[in-house]
């Protein structure tokens, strides 16, 4: 394995590393507070709330059964699917490669949370004007962002490669 490839891998771990352990870190603090105070519920502003949920399902909360292997199914299709990730983070080039371990990172957060407490601990609630957005986590601040700038990577290579 070349230096480059060497160098890829190092840097990318660490942006993983960092979003898993911001993710850690909030929900520690998060859950923390709802030790000592009994509740997390938390008036910010008015566009920015802190209220603790529970999440079984996955993303959004989707699917968020009582049953057990439905669960246990959602859990080993996100343990397959970041086994892909961290396959394509491997193969791809660079800046995809920290695109994927950004996504990574906060999968993997979330994934913990999945088997450590069977359920992910979503916080961050966003309003306007009494409307709700889902309840989320740093984890999936990650996902997304990850997300939206492969997406972007994608349509710029595309328009490069056609103006070619």
């Amino acid at each position: 394995m070349g230096n480059e490839k060497i160098n890829k891998l190092l840097i990318g771990f660490i942006f993983l590393v960092i979003c898993f352990a911001l993710d850690r870190l909030s929900k520690i603090y998060v859950l923390n507070i709802l030790n000592n105070e009994g509740q997390v519920d938390f008036y910010i502003n008015q566009y920015l709330n802190i209220y603790l949920v529970w999440n079984t399902g996955i993303g959004f909360g989707l699917f968020s059964l009582e049953d057990n292997i439905y669960y246990n199914l959602f859990t080993l299709i996100i343990v397959i699917i970041n086994l892909i990730l961290l396959y394509l983070a491997f193969i791809e080039t660079k800046i995809k490669s920290f695109f994927l371990m950004i996504i990574l990172g906060g999968s993997l957060g979330n994934l913990f949370d999945r088997l450590y407490y069977k359920a992910v601990p979503d916080f961050i609630d966003f309003n306007y004007l009494g409307y709700h957005w889902f309840i989320f986590n740093v984890a999936d601040i990650f996902i997304t962002l990850g997300i939206i700038s492969l997406i972007f990577y994608e349509l710029l290579i595309y328009k490069t490669n056609n103006e070619k």
